[in-house]
């Protein structure tokens, strides 16, 4: 056991080593699919298991996303490929809006920029780059042919979820005002490899010494199923530069007063 971790320690030592000096030289495209566990809470308990597998089909495009993540040593990008669906856009007058947009982050820069488009309206979010206190561990396993060790944290939900929203949000933000400011944390499971010594990763997730592969965090998965790179050349990256400057807290503000407006209007005509 103590071997072993003198072996990992060593190793994590060479990997930091090999990013200060090399990466640079280290750019490519790598492809996420983002699977989510289905939640129908309260409702869905009361579904038949034949009703659950429809609704699980009917929903499939939004629980299995593709991403493609394009990095250098300095800067990534993260977009969700793009899909038609008929389903969901026929059913879900919120669906587009509550997406994850074209998201840029610059970890040399520590900043964040990432579009989003809600109620006809473009914003341009930039922000601080959340900094994740990982705490690595010696467990590995094989992501195709890379080896890869694991690394965990605790990530306030704000911070992840900034971007998505619900109807139920708006009693539950309503409900935390009165128990007072506790913020809500979420476990999230990382798998990197030293092999390839960038700090980069899919979504929100950066800061190891080595590429992330594959990371959990609530009921939904980002698992690596392809990579290509380049080693010869660096890969420009540029972020998005269309919409409103906003911050995450005032986006948050701007949705949700929306939200609760609409909310307010059709309980009006309903009286």
């Amino acid at each position: 056991m103590k071997a072993n971790l003198v072996n990992f320690i060593f190793i994590i030592a060479i990997t930091l080593f090999t990013i200060n000096t090399s990466a640079q030289k280290f750019s490519g495209k790598i492809t996420y699919i983002s699977k989510a566990k289905m939640d129908l809470g309260s409702w869905g308990a009361r579904l038949s298991e034949a009703r659950k597998k429809q609704v699980a089909a009917r929903l499939k495009n939004r629980l299995e996303k593709t991403y493609i993540l394009s990095f250098n040593s300095i800067a990534a990008t993260f977009l969700e490929e793009e899909k038609i669906d008929a389903i969901a856009g026929a059913t879900d007058s919120w669906g587009g809006y509550f997406s994850r947009g074209d998201q840029y982050k610059n970890i040399k820069e520590g900043t964040l920029v990432q579009a989003q488009e809600f109620y006809g309206k473009r914003f341009l979010v930039k922000d601080i780059l959340y900094r994740i206190d990982w705490t690595l561990g010696t467990e590995t396993k094989k992501i195709g042919q890379y080896t890869c060790y694991k690394a965990k944290a605790f990530v306030p939900a704000t911070e992840l979820n900034w971007y998505n929203f619900s109807w139920s949000d708006l009693n539950t933000d309503e409900e935390e005002s009165a128990k007072g400011p506790e913020e809500k944390m979420i476990i999230v499971e990382a798998w990197y490899t030293p092999q390839i010594p960038i700090a980069q990763g899919p979504a929100e997730f950066w800061g190891l010494p080595g590429l992330i592969l594959e990371v959990s965090a609530a009921n939904t998965t980002l698992l690596c199923t392809e990579i290509v790179l380049n080693k010869e050349k660096t890969v420009t990256i540029e972020a998005p530069d269309k919409g409103k400057e906003i911050t995450k807290k005032e986006y948050t503000t701007t949705v949700r007063s929306k939200m609760v407006e609409m909310r307010n209007n059709r309980m009006g005509r309903r009286g």
